[in-house]
């Protein structure tokens, strides 16, 4: 609950920036030089583009959400069975075993969406977050039925 706490206020906070950031450029604009027109553009070009990654990382969010909310009423949700240190990290050792473990069985299922979400878990434990996300973007175009080149 926490996490979405932060992730609603942060969002919060890029919004008011973008709205803030945009109506600067708006002025530059209205000052009619070719020079101020200039900035506004490129100033509202900004807000924009922050607009845009935030609604598709929130679409994200939501979607992966979505698909541990149906894994997890199907009872398939991976169980946490990684060991910690001292400082409750996880142990790298662990998290490669339950990778190696998740590798295999997304490769003998390469079109099932659970194990897909469960390999992205994977790579997230073993602290690899661009494959994490690439896995869960493909355990989401699967689930949607959306045609999925092999990697």
């Amino acid at each position: 609950m926490r996490a979405k706490i932060t992730y609603l206020v942060t969002a919060a906070v890029l919004v008011f920036y973008f709205v803030l950031a945009g109506s600067r450029g708006v002025l530059l604009i209205e000052a009619g030089t070719p020079l101020t027109v200039a900035f506004g553009v490129a100033v509202l070009i900004l807000p924009v583009i922050g607009l845009w990654f935030l609604w598709k990382n929130t679409r994200f969010v939501r979607r992966a959400n979505q698909l541990a909310a149906e894994l997890d009423a199907e009872g398939g949700l991976p169980v946490d069975e990684l060991k910690r240190t001292p400082s409750g990290r996880v142990d790298r050792d662990s998290a490669d075993a339950v990778f190696a473990l998740r590798k295999a069985e997304t490769e003998d299922a390469p079109g099932d969406w659970r194990s897909w979400f469960r390999l992205a878990v994977a790579y997230h434990d073993a602290r690899d977050t661009p494959r994490a996300r690439k896995a869960m973007q493909r355990a989401i175009a699967l689930h949607d039925g959306e045609h999925v080149e092999a990697a």
